[in-house]
């Protein structure tokens, strides 16, 4: 019987090994492991993770599932309102959100809530049981969706399965946006996302490929041409932040987006690779994000003797969820805290040999509460490298706002304006969701945008008649 109050370990690959690798680093739980942690659950008639959860799981639920060993049926019952289950429990900060409300959680550690929602979906996918849940009549209205990431493939889910002819448009070869190109995979195989992503297919959702919308086609083209009653855009923040720092052109510096794109989606990291290696002995990873982690992690990978991160704040002020900066730090990753890059350096052949750097302490906090840092004066040096990452943020790419007529953009962040409540945007029948709307945020909260819109469109499709 295991203590009510302390959570069960999931396993891992040993840091050393998997330093070198590129396979799944937790192991995941098996059945007795997950009916142990599931009777941790107490089943509160109030329950506030719930409220937790952007796309309102039904969490007491389906613990209660996988404690009775149903774990078919728990699968099932996360899919009710979460169709990437899989991936959720791998990528999704529940410490943040629906763990951080656990009752259980205020005198010990709170039930995992996230790897059992992973246990649950794993296996139902190996055991090969996955059910099609029952679709709705057909109400003849088509909705084009612009991007599938996890915004466009909730709502994609939700809309296909009340009746409404959903076609996704991607602009990349593979499907799946930022859980394809962005996230690597010892932290997401993408062949978990790509059974996710047939799983919307075999439930009716067509997925066109190298479809560049504002290009190819615009929405406006969409509407007129194609004849879809309603577009969702749900195309993410990919355009990159640069730091705008002397040397910031050098051959060797790389957008994280490049770095990991290459890596991810176009498998530089395989034998014989396709396209150019990124490969550096020495790899600096500016920033303190997820993405930053997920940078710094990859460059071990693919071969660093060190890999470093270079980040202007200290570790308390670190956005990247804390499993992350565990998980970088088993691995060997060296933090460089309190510092900022100010030059890059390069050799007469333009190449890069090291990253100048000040230092920096912590002052007021700012208007998001966290600390700001100073540069303390005098404090210059210089770390030797032969490849430098830039991960300190994206932005929407204006392509869309800039193509299509009547839609409102944000002056200052240059993402479109949508009411967060339903995800309506200026233009009608137009609905935008995720990073393309907040900026740079997380899967879930994407999620939670794409099933939000999905609702709108449903009821403005249905109400109004078209």
């Amino acid at each position: 019987m295991n203590d009510k109050f302390t959570r069960i370990v999931m396993k891992e690959q040993d840091p050393i090994a998997r330093g070198r690798n590129f396979e799944e680093v937790p192991y995941g739980y098996t059945g007795d492991e997950a009916k142990a942690e599931a009777s941790r659950c107490l089943k509160c008639k109030k329950p506030l993770c719930v409220d937790g959860c952007p796309v309102n799981v039904k969490i007491p639920e389906f613990i209660g599932l996988i404690a009775d060993g149903d774990f078919a049926a728990a699968a099932r019952k996360i899919k009710e309102t979460n169709a990437l289950p899989a991936i959720c429990g791998r990528v999704c900060p529940q410490e943040e959100q629906c763990e951080k409300l656990c009752i259980i959680g205020k005198k010990g550690e709170p039930v995992a809530i996230g790897n059992l929602e992973r246990f649950a979906a794993d296996w139902e996918r190996e055991k090969g049981v996955v059910e099609l849940p029952e679709k709705k009549a057909s109400t003849g209205k088509k909705v084009a969706v612009v991007g599938s990431g996890p915004a466009g493939l909730t709502c994609a889910g939700e809309l296909i399965q009340n009746g409404f002819d959903v076609t996704i448009f991607e602009a990349l070869h593979e499907a799946g946006g930022v859980l394809v190109y962005g996230i690597p995979e010892f932290r997401l195989p993408k062949q978990i996302v790509k059974k996710e992503i047939k799983y919307l297919e075999s439930l009716g959702v067509e997925i066109i490929k190298n479809f560049v919308v504002g290009r190819t086609a615009t929405v406006d083209d969409l509407f007129n041409e194609e004849k879809f009653d309603a577009v969702f855009v749900g195309s993410g923040a990919g355009l990159p932040s640069f730091m705008k720092i002397p040397g910031e052109n050098s051959i060797g510096v790389y957008s994280a987006n490049e770095y990991l794109t290459r890596s991810n989606l176009m498998k530089a990291y395989v034998d014989n690779p396709s396209t150019p290696r990124m490969k550096g002995k020495r790899v600096i990873t500016v920033g303190g994000g997820n993405v930053a982690m997920d940078s710094a992690r990859t460059a071990l990978r693919l071969g660093a003797d060190k890999s470093m991160i270079v980040y202007r704040r200290s570790e308390t002020e670190m956005p990247a969820r804390k499993a992350e900066i565990h998980h970088a730090h088993e691995e060997g990753i060296e933090f460089n805290l309190l510092c900022n890059p100010i030059e890059i350096i390069a050799n007469d052949k333009g190449v890069v040999i090291g990253v100048k750097c000040v230092r920096m302490e912590l002052g007021e906090p700012d208007d998001r509460g966290r600390r700001s840092p100073k540069v303390i004066s005098g404090s210059e040096f210089v770390i030797d490298c032969d490849v430098v990452v830039i991960a300190i943020g994206n932005n929407p790419n204006p392509l869309i706002p800039e193509t299509t007529s009547g839609l409102k953009i944000s002056e200052k962040r240059g993402t479109i304006v949508a009411d967060e409540i339903d995800g309506r945007t200026s233009k009608k029948f137009v609905y935008a969701g995720g990073d393309i709307v907040t900026g740079a945020a997380t899967v879930i909260l994407a999620m939670g945008a794409g099933r939000v819109a999905a609702k709108s469109i449903m009821q403005d499709l249905t109400d109004n008649g078209q």
